[in-house]
């Protein structure tokens, strides 16, 4: 008779503690130095036939090393130590200059809801567009169209400074611009300190394809403009090459850039129409009007104003934080240098000699000699000092001096300045108006103009020995 006992249901596999690893450190021995092999497969298996001593552990190495046995290897992995230039010589490089924004450090944005900022029934304050992002910071001319996510900001999780991440991260994304990929060599300098820098030079090469990413592209690619919002950051990209470390001339805006003012504000509040004024400077430095008819439009409103107003205003002139610095290491350099304004004239003279500059080219008032006033009229001799002069001076300076294009520095912060700043050498947009940053090849929004040296590859050392002569 057969048996009616149930036959017994085979266990179902159970997953061991045995089978998952406890360490990743013991997953990846290579961080160890090799252990000598003191047992074999022998050892391993439980001899003849396929059944095992014990259950195989997985994801383990079943060839402990020694613990007893490990040494040091001596070997310091660090980003930041100082070492020589190992990149290959007749390559293709670019260089990176990066700059941690500490005026204006980052933090996670807190929502409105939980915000101390705001009061129950106080309306919540309208939102923002970062500088430089954007033709306009007016939100109500922007598209409606809901705003791109901010990346998250990531200096307060690693530091106020160029971190070791923040470098990888910067490398990571250049490296993966390459069309068609391609490995890339680096090498860095901290220039103002090793711990904790504020601005860190990057060498690499060799640079993506010119035919899939043109080096113009490049300095405003997206994944850039990202980086540099995450690390709170500045990327300058140059050209590496023996022009880019010894320029020769640098010219210079007046108003807003070597100074902190615009003078035609300043004249303006003398007759009360300052806030007329003010609106057409503003408009006509974010390029919405043309230079020269909004110049002579708001030289009209100036009409009767004493003509020693140039003498008060010398004053409340406010030079930038930097700018004796930065003009007193580019003479000891050798440098030629020029204030190229579309101010006025008697101001640009008394900052060049305040300065020391070579040379100063301005607007010229016309002024009623019988009245000792202004007529509210440009001298009709001189030609305007607008953006295609700018230029055309930068030019004449630098075959007067027999020197290179390429060995020019300018430095504006206006839409009149534009055209200078593309022809130059290196041409950077300081604290510029939001069209100028988005357009000019280079922009800083530093503290001070002294910024400008770290760009030809000084180092603090060398600044303070160039500062100090």
């Amino acid at each position: 008779m057969a048996s009616t006992q149930t036959p017994t249901r085979p266990e179902r596999p159970v997953l061991r503690q045995t089978l998952s690893s406890g360490s990743f450190i013991q997953d990846h021995q290579q961080y160890k130095p090799c252990a000598p092999v003191t047992q074999n497969i022998g050892d391993v298996l439980r001899g003849s036939g396929d059944v095992l001593r014990g259950p195989l552990m997985l994801n383990a190495n079943p060839i402990s090393p020694d613990p007893r046995k490990i040494t040091d290897s001596g070997v310091t992995h660090s980003m930041f130590n100082s070492h020589a230039d190992t990149l290959a010589r007749d390559v293709p490089k670019l260089v990176a200059t990066i700059f941690y924004k500490s005026a204006s450090p980052v933090h996670p944005p807190q929502h409105p809801d939980v915000s101390s900022h705001v009061k129950p029934g106080e309306r919540l304050p309208s939102p923002t567009v970062p500088v430089g992002s954007a033709p306009t910071v007016d939100i109500e001319k922007l598209p409606r169209e809901p705003p791109a996510p901010e990346p998250e900001p990531l200096d307060h999780l690693y530091g106020p400074y160029v971190s070791q991440l923040c470098l990888t991260n910067f490398l990571q994304i250049v490296e993966s611009l390459h069309t068609p990929y391609q490995r890339m060599n680096s090498s860095h300098r901290c220039l103002d300190r090793d711990e904790q820098p504020r601005v860190v030079e990057v060498t690499f090469s060799p640079p993506p394809n010119p035919e899939y990413l043109p080096f113009a592209d490049l300095r405003k690619h997206e994944s850039i403009w990202r980086f540099e919002r995450e690390w709170n950051v500045e990327v300058v990209l140059q050209q590496e090459n023996v022009f880019r470390r010894h320029k020769r001339l640098a010219v210079f805006d007046m108003d807003s850039t070597l100074i902190q003012n615009e003078v035609i504000d300043e004249i303006a509040k003398f007759i009360g129409v300052e806030e007329k004024v003010s609106e057409i400077t503003a408009r006509a430095m974010n390029g919405e009007l043309d230079f020269s008819a909004s110049l002579k439009e708001r030289v009209g409103l100036l009409k009767g104003v004493p003509a020693d107003v140039f003498e008060k205003l010398k004053s409340i002139i406010t030079i930038s934080p930097g700018a004796r610095e930065l003009c007193k290491a580019l003479k000891a350099l050798g440098f030629k240098l020029a204030v190229l304004s579309g101010g006025f004239q008697p101001l640009a003279e008394w900052l060049a000699g305040e300065l020391g500059l070579d040379y100063a080219f301005a607007n010229h008032l016309e002024v009623d000699e019988a009245s000792q006033t202004l007529t509210g009229k440009l001298v009709s001799s001189f030609p305007i000092v607008d953006a295609a002069q700018k230029r055309s001076l930068l030019h004449s300076l630098a075959e007067k001096h027999s020197i290179p294009i390429s060995q020019t520095i300018s430095v504006g912060d206006g839409a009149n300045d534009l055209l200078m700043l593309h022809a130059a050498g290196l041409g950077v947009a300081w604290r510029a108006k939001s069209k100028v940053q988005l357009e000019a090849p280079t922009r800083l929004n530093g503290e001070s103009l002294v910024d400008i040296l770290y760009l030809l590859g000084l180092d603090e050392s060398d600044i303070n020995d160039l500062t100090t002569v």
